[in-house]
């Protein structure tokens, strides 16, 4: 999945001008209940201004309140990301990264026009999506040997018994020549007998969960 099939378009976004105040900045920021907001000169992407940022910025400015709210412009603190931005035709679990201590990603045009942004709220809601957790099941994490074939076993075995997957993810082990699974399944009587087919066939169990 692209990260654009997740995007706010611009036009559902709060945005700043570069000319306007940090004090015009922090009121949005209160009242709207963000943690960030995309910088724009005219309909060009100038930077990001987050909370953080701007309570930082003011402990290390010489100015007093008053002064820093009304004379300082958002653009001096939101230019130092003019280059955090994405395209959009990245894969969104590559943002994950990125969004880790940052709360938005811009994403621009070929002429830094602003397009709209991807939130970390947003990108983790896919994972939890990927992993099932939106909806109930067994959980089963299990092992299996690196060879050719074995998803397609698996896969086999699912329909052989007749599991509804919710989700399949799969990690890389410290071993190479394993690979860790994580299948999520709709509860059903037949579950217990999945379990017992997959060990005789080589995928060892680790855990099992309900939720």
């Amino acid at each position: 999945m692209f990260v654009k099939s997740i995007m706010i378009p611009k036009h559902k976004c709060f945005t700043i001008q570069a000319g306007q105040s940090v004090g015009a900045a922090l009121e949005m920021l209160e009242n709207n209940k963000v943690d960030a907001l995309p910088v724009l000169d005219g309909e060009e992407y100038a930077g990001i201004i987050t909370r953080h940022d701007l309570y930082e910025y003011f402990f290390q400015a010489e100015k007093a309140k008053e002064a820093f709210l009304a004379e300082v412009p958002v653009l001096e603190i939101a230019k130092r990301y003019k280059d955090r931005t994405i395209k959009g035709d990245e894969i969104f679990e590559n943002t994950l990264l990125a969004l880790k201590d940052f709360p938005i990603l811009p994403l621009v045009g070929e002429k830094s026009q602003f397009l709209g942004i991807v939130t970390r709220f947003d990108v983790l809601e896919q994972f939890q999506s990927a992993f099932g957790m939106n909806r109930p099941g067994v959980r089963i994490a299990f092992t299996s040997v690196e060879t050719e074939g074995r998803i397609a076993k698996l896969a086999d075995i699912a329909h052989s018994f007749h599991e509804h997957i919710i989700s399949l993810v799969t990690f890389d082990d410290s071993d190479k020549l394993v690979r860790r699974i994580v299948m999520k399944v709709e509860k059903n009587p037949n579950i217990q007998k999945f379990m017992d087919k997959l060990e005789t066939s080589g995928f060892r169990i680790l855990n099992v969960t309900e939720d």
